[in-house]
């Protein structure tokens, strides 16, 4: 396939569209980004800038430029299948109860997704929210959708295939066109999605709160405050009058339903008249002294197979295999998810196993700290300094683990401190899917986590330094080019899971195993040795302190503007957080 130069644009540089960049790079094309929440000028710049073979959209809220669209080939993805149309087509998926969705990549033209068609390609909507779908079985097919388009338009043979609509009024493609059943779905609005909670049954909460957990939410009343709520989870066994709030856990509310209950993560307050945006945290942050009266019912890291219930933080066992998996919303870690994972990677390491397993599920494996509780804190460079530290905690204690190996099993994609946690463990394995921003720059940080150790001791001095100055997304596949990534597990996103318990069980169960806990132990002596851990970890964080402690420091303004989604001054700004 011939070589171009394709300029992406993108409302915002997300996870689908960095993954778009670093595949098509992968594939040897020359890829820029430009942001088209800087306005249309800007895009228009770029394109006379960079004169591209190709444009390419993968998320875009705003329509593209006539002058831009008129005179190039603009291929837009839309998640959704042929002939849908609108701007909420994930909402309308779950909200409708649909087990099978699609993805199509058309032309830009006059009429939103009416464009002509490049590629399309379907998926399975499993019962998650609407964010995990969209960066896992949504994202695979979509990156195959523009693989295959963009193989099609530089092949400069095919022609792409014109809409349609299935009502035998034709929309002036000609006769023979291929004959799309044209569905016009209007924007997801909160009366959709509004929960009536004496009368919606659970598994109605769930698809409710799923369709809306990363955008825009479910707007409802809870103890007297009007929030919206952001992620949903099934409890088995509490019970309460419909609405209420039940229990809390690691930072999450129980609402009782009519049949049942569900677990919130995470809620927003809404926006006061001429206020500053708000943003997600945890429910309990959000809650605070109203909650005086709500208990809090922990859940044991062992959990039985059977249960549903809501956990961020997992452990179970099989054989000489430990699994301690976690998930955080959006892969953010606060100062008190560190400190809970650590006391549960000491419980782990109690535990008779030889081989210990990080991670291992599906969506983000870690984005590092959680800059929204930070910018909520009462003194944001004081909570900065604690969840760094508390972060630092954690990876030492997985470099300083010798008595067996550890996997780190990345089902989703991570980002600064969370990449470096992964690459602190002995070994890396990771779904084709995911992609990796190993930097901190576009957040004005010069990180921690002891990067300055375990990213040359992967990659070499040269290409770390790289890849923390060119700050640009890397796929599951450069990765392991790199030295980053040991295994790559080939596996739908489902399937990741079950994949890694296997390969887990053959690691415990191979003759070299022995070696190569021997092995691990005589290298972290050698490395002591030559540098301390404790001296890679005071020379970062004294960057960090001075960093964090300036209020005339970049980091704060990007911290505030990601959190708070202000328009992005900057191409890829805060790229790895979220």
């Amino acid at each position: 396939m011939p070589r171009m130069y394709v300029l992406i644009v993108v409302s915002a540089f997300n996870s689908l569209s960095q993954r778009v960049h670093a595949e098509l790079s992968d594939a040897g094309h020359q890829v820029e980004v430009v942001l088209a929440a800087n306005g249309d000028d800007a895009v228009r710049a770029a394109v006379r800038g960079h004169r591209p073979d190709l444009i390419v959209a993968p998320m875009l809220k705003t329509a593209l430029p006539e002058d831009v669209w008129a005179e190039h080939t603009c291929l837009i993805v839309h998640p959704g299948p042929p002939g849908d149309r609108g701007p909420s087509a994930l909402d309308w998926a779950i909200g409708t109860g649909a087990d099978r969705w699609g993805v199509t990549v058309l032309q830009a033209g006059a009429e939103m997704d009416a464009g002509d068609i490049w590629a399309t390609a379907p998926f399975d909507v499993p019962p998650v929210g609407k964010s995990d779908l969209y960066r896992n079985e949504l994202s695979d097919a979509a990156m195959a959708a523009v693989l295959e388009a963009v193989e099609r338009f530089a092949s400069d043979t095919y022609r792409p295939l014109p809409q349609r609509d299935g009502d035998g009024n034709g929309d002036g493609n000609g006769v023979g066109a291929p004959v799309v059943r044209v569905v016009q779905r209007g924007y997801f609005r909160q009366e959709r999605r509004r929960i009536d909670w004496a009368r919606d049954d659970t598994e109605t909460v769930l698809r409710k709160l799923r369709g809306a957990d990363s955008q825009p939410g479910v707007r409802d009343e809870l103890l007297g405050q009007e929030l919206f709520l952001h992620g949903g989870h099934p409890e088995d066994r509490l019970r309460g009058r419909p609405g209420t709030v039940v229990a809390r856990r690691a930072g999450a509310v129980c609402l009782a339903t009519r049949d049942g209950a569900v677990w919130v993560p995470e809620l927003r307050p809404r926006r006061t008249r001429g206020g500053p945006a708000t943003f997600k945290l945890p429910a309990t942050l959000v809650l605070g002294d109203r909650l005086a009266d709500v208990p809090e019912v922990p859940a044991p890291l062992e959990l039985p197979p059977h249960r549903r219930t809501w956990t961020d933080i997992r452990y179970r066992q099989s054989g000489d295999v430990g699994f301690l998996g976690f998930r955080f919303p959006g892969g953010a870690m606060s100062t008190a998810h560190c400190r809970r994972l650590l006391d549960a990677y000491a419980y782990a390491l109690s535990r008779p196993t030889r081989v210990l397993v990080l991670g291992g599920g599906r969506d983000f494996f870690s984005n590092g700290i959680h800059l929204n509780v930070i910018e909520a804190a009462p003194d944001p460079a004081a909570e900065s300094w604690a969840n760094i530290n508390a972060m630092d905690d954690l990876v030492e204690a997985v470099l300083r683990t010798t008595d067996r190996l550890v996997v780190a099993a990345l089902g989703g994609n991570a980002a600064a401190g969370g990449a470096m946690l992964a690459l602190a463990a002995d070994a890396v394995w990771c779904r084709t899917g995911a992609v990796l921003n190993p930097h901190y720059r576009l957040m004005g940080l010069y990180g921690s986590e002891f990067w300055t150790y375990t990213l040359p001791r992967r990659a070499g001095a040269d290409l770390a330094e790289r890849l923390m100055e060119e700050a640009a997304p890397v796929s599951a596949a450069s990765a392991a080019r790199m030295g980053l990534v040991d295994r790559l597990v080939t596996s739908a996103p489902q399937g990741f899971a079950p994949e890694v318990a296997r390969m887990a069980g053959d690691l415990a169960s191979g003759g070299k195993l022995r070696q190569l806990i021997h092995d691990k132990g005589e290298a972290r002596e050698k490395d002591e040795a030559e540098r301390p851990l404790t001296e890679y970890r005071r020379e970062e964080l004294a960057r960090m302190h001075r960093t964090f402690f300036d209020p005339e420091s970049s980091y704060h303004a990007l911290r505030t503007a990601f959190v708070r989604k202000a328009p992005p001054q900057a191409t890829r700004q805060g790229q790895g957080w979220g």
